[in-house]
């Protein structure tokens, strides 16, 4: 068999996955991150739902109050970011898109994460400062931007090889 064509299993001869194979897989892929993402923006929802109604939170100021608010919407805007793909995918996966089903996704699942960072920090900003005052939470906030963007932004970028085409990613 000569390079480029295609075994009988429908792969090309070289064992590489097709471009229609890896869009199968990567949009897979991205569906299976979700779940794993998912809970932790349900708890945290579910908690900043019962945090009003908490023995205590009439005790709260207007910047707690509002701190809780930015993060209740974070958290709200992060469920619909997070859950999106899953919606996209259910109504369009008969459209055979499913490259543009998998770049939408991505773009969805990132601004996701972006409004899960901003809620988890806004989360424990608004913790810390209820129990300790202005000092820990600016120390806290500055640590979890610090340590969200450093884990999920800088270190993927640092480690991207911009050598490799899409074509060449196995996993």
């Amino acid at each position: 068999m000569n390079a480029g064509e295609e075994s009988a299993v429908g792969r090309p001869s070289g064992g590489q996955e097709t471009h229609s194979e890896r869009i199968n897989r990567e949009l897979i892929e991205l569906l299976n991150e979700l779940r794993v993402a998912l809970p932790g923006v349900q708890v945290l929802f579910a908690f900043l739902l019962a945090v009003p109604f908490a023995q205590g939170f009439s005790d709260t100021t207007d910047f707690q109050r509002d701190l809780f608010f930015g993060t209740l919407l974070a958290t709200a805007i992060s469920t619909a970011l997070l859950i999106a793909p899953t919606a996209y995918h259910r109504i369009n996966f008969r459209t055979r898109d499913k490259e543009q089903m998998l770049l939408t996704s991505n773009v969805l699942a990132l601004a996701g994460l972006f409004f899960l960072a901003l809620a988890i920090v806004g989360a424990v900003a608004l913790i810390a400062d209820f129990i300790y005052g202005p000092a820990v939470p600016i120390v806290a906030t500055i640590f979890g931007v610090a340590m969200f963007a450093g884990l999920w932004l800088v270190l993927p970028v640092v480690r991207r090889n911009p050598k490799r085409t899409p074509d060449d990613w196995r996993s």
